[in-house]
């Protein structure tokens, strides 16, 4: 199977067109948290952010498709990625999210994700990510109940207005 939306690191594009729209990254969240809840416990997901403003568009997209999938989701805001990996580990989050096209143009953004043990998905995962994403993910997804909450980890760096 070939890949429409994972790269050598994850998921890059420009901003607001394919494949890095919040369309896609809401199915993204979809997908991965669907594929991430194992068991009976309440699955976390961590998500970290670069300064990039598209950000401001993608993580409400992916925080809405981890919560549809029953995952409640843990904020960072802006971080480096390597506080991503770090905190999916140490706060034993089911998956971790960071939103960074690292050395690319501003104009693009991407969506790099990391398993339980902090390190990058393995090929299998992000192809069973996409096979999701295109096959039907509405069927995966949280009873009413059960649906995730989200919360900012630093709620004082929030600006109070903009």
């Amino acid at each position: 199977m070939s890949r429409k939306y994972f790269g050598t690191d994850g998921i890059r594009g420009t901003a607001n067109r394919p494949p890095m729209t919040a369309d896609i990254a809401l199915r993204v969240g979809m997908a991965a948290g669907s594929i991430f809840t194992r068991g009976a416990h309440r699955h976390k997901v961590i998500i970290g952010k670069d300064t990039r403003l598209s950000g401001y568009m993608v993580e409400p997209a992916l925080t809405a498709g981890f919560i549809s999938a029953g995952m409640d989701v843990v904020l960072l805001g802006p971080v480096p990625t390597p506080a991503v990996a770090m905190l999916t580990r140490s706060m034993r989050a089911d998956i971790g999210v960071m939103i960074s096209a690292s050395h690319n143009p501003y104009q693009d953004n991407g969506i790099k994700i990391f398993g339980p043990d902090g390190y990058k998905l393995s090929d299998e995962t992000e192809l069973e990510i996409e096979s999701m994403m295109e096959n039907g993910v509405d069927t995966h997804l949280a009873e009413p109940a059960k649906l995730g909450r989200a919360l900012h980890l630093f709620p004082d760096a929030l600006p109070d207005r903009f």
